[in-house]
């Protein structure tokens, strides 16, 4: 059941304890996935391979108005989470409060830290940590014209018209 997917930090470092043991190759992402669309799951099932446990760190309604402004989320933390979990690709959600996932990358302490490609080049959370336990960064092309912010303008828009 999806809800067994969305987890706390203390559980998760159990549950990867186990995949790590099977050999398995732990996957990190991490965002709001307000409203979640076609790019949201065209990157996800990106992230996810074959050989991964999918790992997505999942910005709280505090995080996201920090990032967004006020009049964001649209939808509260429980439902993204449980939309999330509800993805075949998605092994994992983990919420988190602080302004960036860098206190639950250290706990997931992923093989591949995965962020979309218009960050490459851009200092990202958590690479260092990453890189120093061996891991790596990787970079997956969004889908054009796929945007939670791009969906909103054009909903207010219609609205207006």
């Amino acid at each position: 059941m999806s809800k067994n997917k969305i987890v706390s930090a203390s559980a998760l470092i159990t549950r990867l304890a186990r995949h790590r043991r099977e050999g398995r190759v732990i996957a990190f992402t991490n965002g709001c996935f307000d409203i979640l669309h076609f790019g949201h799951v065209a990157y996800l099932e990106k992230a996810k391979k074959k050989d991964r446990i999918l790992v997505v760190g999942l910005n709280s309604d505090a995080s996201v108005r920090r990032i967004k402004g006020l009049q964001r989320p649209l939808n509260p933390q429980r439902h993204r989470a449980r939309v999330l979990a509800a993805l075949e690709s998605v092994d994992y959600v983990c919420l988190f409060t602080a302004p960036t996932p860098l206190s639950l990358i250290k706990v997931v302490r992923p093989d591949v830290l995965i962020k979309g490609a218009d960050w490459k080049g851009k200092g990202i959370v958590g690479e260092d940590v990453v890189k120093a336990a061996g891991g790596r960064v990787e970079f997956i092309q969004f889908e054009k014209g796929c945007s939670t912010t791009a969906i909103i303008a054009k909903i207010r828009k219609t609205c207006r018209e």
